[in-house]
């Protein structure tokens, strides 16, 4: 089984709030995220939440095979937020795609492009490039227990820099979509 995590812990200090609960074109900004792996078909879904969660479960939409943990930790960064919600998937899970609360751009077909090659491939780190920057990645099983040793603002992305022998980009030939990390950020979303 493939799981995919929702980041979706952060404080919105740049923001000036919480975002994730922000509505865009008529759903809270989290929901795209879900909504994209829920499409993809991935085998379960964890939302990660931390600040303002009660708040942000009650505004999800989740679909079956989906639920969230919270992260009582998220005020010391990105990696507390993947530790949660690597420690909250399925036995079952062979690899996590982690997806972000605020890029309500990135759609199924992405989650289903590291889904394929992950299938096809096995390759035990796989990022998506757009021509303008980097997208979601997925982490396979083997190396969960180096994500998990991550400190501070560092995601996954760390460990596609340290370890590039034992990782892939998958292209996408377009623009990366815009995060939503100020509010004029969601007019260009």
């Amino acid at each position: 089984m493939i799981s995919a995590l929702v980041l979706a812990a952060g404080d919105g200090t740049r923001f000036g709030g919480t975002k994730q609960l922000e509505i865009l074109r008529g759903k809270p900004l989290v929901q795209y995220a879900v909504d994209a792996a829920s499409a993809a078909g991935v085998g379960e879904i964890v939302v990660v939440l931390g600040h303002d969660a009660v708040r942000v479960r009650d505004a999800l939409d989740l679909p079956e095979g989906a639920r969230v943990v919270v992260n009582e930790r998220y005020a010391d960064g990105q990696s507390t937020s993947l530790v949660a919600g690597l420690r909250a998937l399925d036995p079952a899970s062979e690899a996590a795609i982690v997806l972000l609360a605020d890029q309500p751009g990135i759609a199924a077909r992405h989650v289903r492009s590291l889904k394929t090659v992950y299938e096809d491939e096995g390759t035990e780190i796989l990022r998506i490039r757009f021509r303008d920057g980097p997208g979601p990645a997925l982490l396979a099983r083997s190396v969960w227990d180096e994500a998990m040793e991550l400190t501070g603002d560092a995601g996954a992305r760390t460990l596609f820099e340290v370890s590039p022998e034992r990782a892939r980009w998958i292209w996408f030939d377009e623009d990366a979509p815009p995060d939503v990390d100020r509010r004029d950020d969601l007019e260009r979303a």
